[in-house]
């Protein structure tokens, strides 16, 4: 097998990456690194998952081509966000700490210009940058020089035109000379990458590793299938079910993303929030104990998380599936990161599974449709983790056996059996409680649903399906819809916060234009009402009261609206004046 120091790599460079824990290189620095450090100067277009080794993969070669006595800038990186551009900054930090002299500039919005600029004016042999600052930078303040730069890195190429990075890049590029390597580096090879390819690019060489906009390897595909108003119930019962999960969970709106992320921690998890109403500050704070793993669960938008690096995720949880399944493949690349092994969920409705077949496609993949976690099964997980513990757990007999001789005076009334008993029951007894009477969440099979139907067809006359269905359910109206950005899953976020109760069964969810219904099965209706007092979302105060429409009345009186709405558009239309 090749070796870092087969490559010819400078030793000054060995030294540093063997002190970070670089043993023998991953498959796309084994193919990348000797082609870039060869003889042929020629561009080069690398398709590989995020977390496959790719900065190294070209950060060595660059590191180890730069020229310290020069103190022009010799390459560029362009990365989509700001916590990519620091990381792959540090990177290189790392990978040059030997080399004297050696100055990396990392430049990004949303931190002081200023600070930047003097960091230029020092001279930067490796510039790495977001593209909208770069321009700025280019543009406006003609602080940056690129006359001499003799290298370009696109890195996460699909991530920033997905950004809408596309006019910056060009501007970028256009000011760089004509002669300059241009190595690309791209999860997949969209339309749009494919194009800056074609405008930028001279005879590239590709190298793809893996399939083609594949997942990564390591990455195993679950869905779990559920009705809309169980997802958040899944979601913490599919936590609950991985005791030492360490997990980002994509939301599709940055609203979600707060209501979840409340949510779990109103209900006790380890859980925060990363989306784009976040200052630079609250973001790299966020971000810093997340690396750090003093918060166990990320709850992120796409646009948040992009850029994002950590190792050792174990599981990546799709709270909703992306429109586009490119995205899906960025969202899978966070966890199975260099040779270990991940986890990717989805939580999708019944109506959702035609995504799931069409990222299927594209992953190369089939998805493995799995049970929402039971109550019992949960609670089985818990007590073996706790257990496991225990066992791994380190004796400090130093500090612990003088308060010994108390622990066993306390405990002598115990025996063996029910020692153990207490132990376990301390940790134990909070999920006993919680998942004792839990339903089960997962949608029928074909099966079961075919029998529902036939069984509907047979009550339809006599309604008895109806009755059953609705039976001890209470319809409540809000003045929240659409356009108050509301979602049946941010609502139930919203229900669960203000009545401050996990345990109330919710059942059918209308969401208006301007209002909605929702169903609560509850027999005292008065309470729930007034737990909504003094709430306020979007800085709208809320307001609910019992409805006097059933979920069918309801939903026949906003189509009868809409459809004297489009009439009245059509009369005026073939009015004649």
């Amino acid at each position: 097998m090749l070796t870092f120091k087969d490559m010819g790599i400078d030793s000054r460079i060995l030294d540093a990456i063997e002190t970070l824990g670089f043993d023998e290189p991953l498959p796309v620095q084994e193919q990348v690194i000797p082609f870039l450090l060869g003889d042929e100067d020629r561009d080069l277009i690398a398709l590989a998952q995020t977390g496959t080794g790719k900065t190294a993969a070209f950060g060595l070669p660059i590191v180890h081509k730069i020229d310290v006595d020069n103190k022009v800038t010799q390459a560029l990186v362009l990365v989509p966000t700001r916590e990519l551009c620091i990381q792959i900054s540090n990177d290189l930090k790392n990978f040059s700490k030997n080399i004297y002299g050696m100055n990396i500039v990392s430049v990004y919005g949303g931190s002081d210009m200023d600070r930047q600029r003097k960091a230029l004016k020092k001279g930067a042999h490796v510039i790495v940058a977001t593209p909208g600052r770069m321009n700025d930078l280019l543009n406006k303040q003609h602080k940056i020089n690129l006359s001499n730069t003799n290298t370009v890195v696109l890195d996460e190429a699909d991530e920033m035109l997905n950004m809408g990075f596309k006019e910056e890049l060009d501007a970028i590029l256009d000011k760089m000379p004509e002669n300059k390597t241009t190595l690309l580096f791209s999860a997949t090879m969209s339309k749009e990458v494919s194009m800056i390819a074609g405008n930028y690019m001279k005879d590239p060489k590709k190298i793809v590793i893996g399939n083609k906009n594949a997942g990564a390897e390591n990455v195993t595909h679950l869905c779990f299938s559920v009705q809309p108003r169980d997802r958040y119930a899944a979601l913490k019962r599919i936590v609950d079910f991985y005791p030492d999960i360490y997990c980002i969970i994509f939301c599709r709106t940055r609203m979600e993303t707060k209501d979840v992320a409340a949510s779990l921690i109103d209900d006790g998890y380890n859980a925060d929030a990363l989306h784009g109403d976040l200052s630079q500050a609250q973001r790299e704070y966020t971000m810093d104990k997340f690396r750090h793993k003093s918060l166990q669960i990320l709850v992120a938008t796409d646009v948040a998380a992009r850029g994002v690096d950590v190792k050792d995720i174990t599981h990546v949880i799709n709270y909703n599936l992306p429109d586009e399944c490119e995205i899906y493949v960025h969202r899978s690349g966070r966890t199975g990161r260099v040779r270990q092994k991940g986890t990717s969920i989805v939580i999708a409705t019944p109506r959702e599974m035609f995504k799931v077949k069409k990222i299927e496609s594209v992953l190369k993949k089939k998805f493995k449709s799995a049970p929402v976690p039971k109550g019992k099964e949960i609670c089985q997980k818990q007590l073996f983790s706790l257990v496991d513990k225990m066992q791994k757990i380190e004796i400090n007999h130093t500090e612990i056996d003088e308060f010994l001789p108390k622990v066993y005076e306390k405990l002598e009334w115990l025996n063996r059996e029910d020692l153990i008993k207490h132990f376990v029951s301390i940790e134990f007894n909070r999920f006993l409680d919680y998942y004792k009477d839990a339903h089960d969440l997962t949608t029928p099979d074909e099966a079961t649903n075919k029998r529902r139907r036939e069984r509907r067809e047979r009550n339809k006359d006599g309604g008895s399906y109806k009755e059953n269905r609705n039976e001890g359910f209470v319809r409540f109206h809000i003045n929240l819809g659409h356009k108050d950005g509301i979602e049946p899953g941010a609502l139930i976020g919203l229900i669960n916060r203000s009545t401050r109760d996990k345990g109330l069964d919710i059942g059918k969810i209308d969401i208006m234009k301007t209002f909605s219904f929702f169903d609560i099965k509850s027999r005292d209706p008065e309470k729930i009402t007034l737990s909504f007092d003094g709430v306020e979302y979007n800085n709208r105060k809320v307001t609910v009261e019992v409805s006097k429409e059933t979920s069918g009345e309801s939903k026949n009186r906003d189509k009868d609206r809409s459809f004297k709405k489009e009439k009245r558009k059509k009369s005026k239309s073939t009015r004649r004046y």
